[in-house]
C-alpha cells in the first residue's frame, strides 16, 4: 500500500511540473530572453541587436560550399521620446544568407521567403510597423521593441567560428549609426541617435507618414469595411517621363489568410477557390457558395482586363481600369498613367471586425519589354479623398490607406530586352547589337560563341533575323578582310534592336537617321524611345516622322523622347515575307530623321563619338550599347576604291595615246 501512494505521489509530482512548464512565459532550452540586453541600458536612441542562436550542418557534404543551419534574433528597441514609424533595419549579410522565414518582419524590397539575401537586405516591420516609446506606454515591452526569429541557411562558416553579419544599423531617415560592437563572439549591437542636421517636415503629432515619391506608387485604400470583410481599391500610378508597362502583372502575398472574392477593373490570372475549399477558410465560412470566389492563392496575380470590358457593368465601370495592361509614361498622356481597380477581400479569424485591416505585402509588379520595378513594404499614410460620386462640390474620404513605393532598378546579371548598332556615313560597316546583349540559349557551344565579340557587318544585314545573316557576314567578312571566328559569334537574342546612324556632318548641323526594328511575335502600340546625348542634345531642331521632344532629366538637358505620329504610333510584330518558304521573316519597323544645329553646341566632335547616344531606351527599358563606334580611319573607302580605279583606268587610256 505504501509503495503504491508513493508512485500516486510521483506522477502528481511529474504532472505538476509539466504544467509549470507549460505555464511559464518562457522555455528552458531558450538561449535568447524576450527581455533586451543589459547594453541597451546606457542606449537612448534605437537600440538594435544581432544575435546568433544556433547552428548546424547541412547536406549534401561539400568542403568548398558547405551549407550550414542559422537561428538569430534580431533585436529592435525604442528607447528614444519619440515613436519610430514605420521601421526598417538593414543586417549586412555576407555568408551567402538564404533566408527561410523571418517572424514579426518582411523583406523591404518586396522579396517573398525564401530569399537569398546574401549581399545584405533591409527588413521592415509587420505586422506591427511602429514603435511607441517608452515614455507612452510605461516601458511595455511589447509596444516599444519587437524580436525577429531568422532562420536560414549560410555558407562556409563552420564552428567555432560564428556567421555574424558584415554590419547591422537603422534604414530610417534621419538616423546615425556607428559601428556595431561585438558582445562576446556571438552577438553584435549598436545605438542610433537622431542626426541633428536631418531636417523633416514630419512633426511628432502627425499620425502618418507623409506620402513618398517614386518611379511608380502603388496606393492600397480601403473605400468600405464590415466585420467579415472589405472593398479596397488599388490604384497604380507611373510618375517616371521613361517608365512604362506593358499587360502589367501585380502580385503580393496575403499574410493573414485573406481571399478575394470579386473584383472590378481587373482579374485574377488564375481563378481558383480551391485553397479555400481545403483550408481554413472553408472550416469558417461553411455557408458561402466558393464556386463564386475568384482566388484563394496566397500569392495571387492580378492582370488588367481588356478594353472591351470597360463599360461591363459587372466587371468595368471603374474609372482609368481596362487598358489591357498598358501604363504609359506622364510625359506621352498623362490621363494614361494610372490603372486602377477594386477588389472585395474577405478576412478570416481573429480579425473578424470592421476596425482590423491587414494590407498584403511583399508587392511586385512588371510588364513585358519594361524597366524592372523594387517596390518597398506598405506604408500607413492619410486617407485618401476622392470626388464625391454624387457630383456635389466635397470630397469622400476613405476608412484607412497604405502607399507602395516602387523604383526602376537594373537587377544583378540581368539581360536588357532590346539593343542598339551604330552605323555612320564616313563607313560602309555596321557595329552591330553586341553578342548575348539580351542573353544567350544555353546550349550555345557547339553552335555559336558566346564569348566572341560581334563582327561587322553591311547595313542590309540589319534587314534579316540574325539567323539569316551567316551567309552576307562572311562575304562581307572576305570583302573586308576581317577575321571571324569559328564558330560565329552568337546573336543578340533581343526582341528589339535599334540601329543610330550618323546621316550628315556640315559646318552648321548634322543629321542622324534612328530605325526602330521588331522582331518579337507582340505588336507595340503607343511605343516611344528616348536617347540621351551628353552634348548634342541643346541643338536638337526636328524630327521628320516622329513626333520629339527634348526632356530634362534630373536637371540636366541631355535626352530627346520620341513616339509615333499619328498613324505611325504602332509597331507591327516580325511577319512572314511574301514568299515565307524562299524569303526571311520581316520585322516590325519604323524611321526617322533627327536634325541638328551647331548654333548652341559649336566645339561639338560628331564623328568622334558627340553625335552617338550614351543611353537608349525603348517603352522605358534600357537598351545594351556596342562596345565601339564607327571609325573613319577608312574615310568612305568602298568609294575611294572606286575612284582609284577610275584613276588608273584614266592614266592607261592617256598612256597608251
Amino acid at each position: 500500500m505504501a509503495l503504491n501512494q508513493s508512485y500516486d505521489l510521483f506522477f502528481i509530482v511529474i504532472f505538476n511540473l509539466s504544467l509549470l512548464f507549460t505555464l511559464l512565459p518562457f522555455s528552458f532550452s531558450q538561449t535568447v530572453a524576450d527581455a533586451p540586453s543589459p547594453a541597451a541600458d546606457t542606449c537612448n536612441g534605437i537600440f538594435l541587436s544581432y544575435a546568433y542562436t544556433s547552428g548546424t550542418k547541412l547536406k549534401p557534404t561539400d568542403p568548398k560550399h558547405q551549407p550550414y543551419r542559422f537561428e538569430s534574433v534580431l533585436t529592435v528597441l525604442n528607447n528614444g521620446d519619440e515613436k519610430l514609424k514605420s521601421w526598417r533595419v538593414f543586417v549586412g549579410f555576407k555568408n551567402d544568407e538564404y533566408l527561410v522565414s523571418a517572424s514579426n518582419a518582411v523583406l523591404a524590397d518586396g522579396t517573398s521567403l525564401p530569399a537569398n539575401v546574401g549581399n545584405g537586405t533591409v527588413f521592415a516591420g509587420y505586422p506591427m510597423t511602429d514603435l511607441k516609446t517608452a515614455i507612452e506606454t510605461a516601458g511595455d515591452l511589447n509596444q516599444i521593441q519587437v524580436q525577429v526569429k531568422l532562420l536560414g541557411t549560410q555558407f562556409g562558416a563552420a564552428a567555432p567560428s560564428v556567421p555574424l553579419p558584415e554590419t547591422i544599423h537603422l534604414a530610417n531617415d534621419g538616423f546615425l549609426c556607428p559601428k556595431p560592437s561585438l558582445q562576446g563572439k556571438s552577438e553584435m549591437q549598436v545605438c542610433c541617435t537622431k542626426d541633428p542636421k536631418f531636417k523633416t517636415n514630419v512633426t511628432v503629432e502627425d499620425e502618418f507618414l507623409p506620402r513618398q515619391s517614386g518611379d511608380l506608387t502603388i496606393m492600397y485604400d480601403v473605400t468600405r469595411t464590415y466585420d467579415s470583410n472589405y472593398w479596397a481599391q488599388v490604384t497604380i500610378s507611373n510618375h517616371n517621363p521613361l517608365g512604362r508597362l506593358d499587360s502589367w502583372k501585380l502580385s503580393f502575398d496575403w499574410m493573414r489568410d485573406e481571399f478575394i472574392y470579386t473584383m472590378k477593373g481587373a482579374y485574377p490570372y488564375v481563378v481558383d477557390s480551391s485553397d479555400c475549399i481545403f483550408g481554413p477558410q472553408g472550416q469558417h465560412y461553411r455557408d458561402l457558395d466558393f464556386g463564386n470566389v475568384l482566388n484563394c492563392e496566397r500569392r495571387p496575380t492580378i492582370i488588367d482586363l481588356p478594353l472591351t470590358k470597360a463599360n461591363d457593368t459587372t466587371m468595368g465601370m471603374i474609372p482609368k481600369c481596362c487598358r489591357n495592361g498598358t501604363i504609359l509614361p506622364p510625359t506621352m498622356d498623362p490621363s494614361k498613367s494610372s490603372s486602377v481597380f477594386q477588389m472585395q477581400v474577405f478576412k478570416m479569424p481573429p480579425d473578424l471586425n470592421r476596425s482590423e485591416l491587414s494590407p498584403p505585402q511583399n508587392w511586385k509588379i512588371n510588364g513585358t519589354l519594361n524597366p524592372n520595378y523594387k517596390c518597398g513594404p506598405p506604408v500607413r499614410v492619410s486617407p485618401s479623398q476622392f470626388p464625391d460620386p454624387s457630383g456635389l462640390p466635397s470630397n469622400t474620404t476613405v476608412v484607412a490607406s497604405w502607399q507602395v513605393v516602387c523604383n526602376i532598378t537594373r537587377p544583378k546579371n540581368a539581360s536588357p530586352k532590346c539593343c542598339v548598332s551604330f552605323s555612320a556615313y564616313f563607313n560602309e560597316s555596321v557595329v552591330p547589337c553586341p553578342t548575348c546583349a539580351c542573353g544567350c540559349p544555353r546550349n550555345s557551344a557547339n553552335t555559336c560563341r558566346a564569348n566572341a565579340t560581334a563582327v561587322l557587318v553591311p547595313p542590309e544585314a540589319l534587314l534579316v533575323p540574325f539567323e539569316n545573316r551567316t551567309a552576307i557576314t562572311r562575304a562581307w567578312a572576305d570583302l573586308k578582310h576581317f577575321t571571324v571566328p569559328n564558330p560565329m559569334p552568337c546573336g543578340d537574342n533581343c526582341g528589339v534592336s535599334i540601329n543610330w546612324h550618323l546621316y550628315s556632318d556640315f559646318s552648321r548641323g548634322w543629321s542622324a537617321r534612328i530605325t526602330i526594328f521588331n522582331w518579337d511575335e507582340t505588336a507595340f502600340p503607343d511605343w516611344f524611345a528616348a536617347v540621351q546625348l551628353n552634348k548634342a542634345t541643346p541643338g536638337f531642331q526636328k524630327m521628320y516622322s516622329f513626333n520629339g521632344t527634348a526632356l530634362e532629366l534630373n536637371g540636366v538637358n541631355n535626352t530627346i523622347f520620341m513616339q509615333g505620329l499619328p498613324g505611325l504610333n504602332y509597331i507591327v510584330a516580325e511577319t512572314d515575307a511574301a514568299n515565307p518558304q524562299k524569303d526571311p521573316r520581316v520585322p516590325g519597323k519604323q524611321q526617322t530623321v533627327i536634325s541638328f544645329t551647331k548654333k548652341t553646341t559649336p566645339s561639338i566632335n560628331i564623328a568622334a563619338g558627340d553625335g552617338f547616344p550614351s543611353k537608349v531606351f525603348f517603352n522605358g527599358e534600357e537598351c545594351a550599347l556596342p562596345s565601339m563606334l564607327p571609325t573613319n580611319s577608312g574615310n568612305r573607302k568602298g568609294s575611294t576604291t572606286v575612284i582609284s580605279i577610275l584613276l588608273a583606268v584614266l592614266v592607261f587610256m592617256l598612256v597608251q595615246q
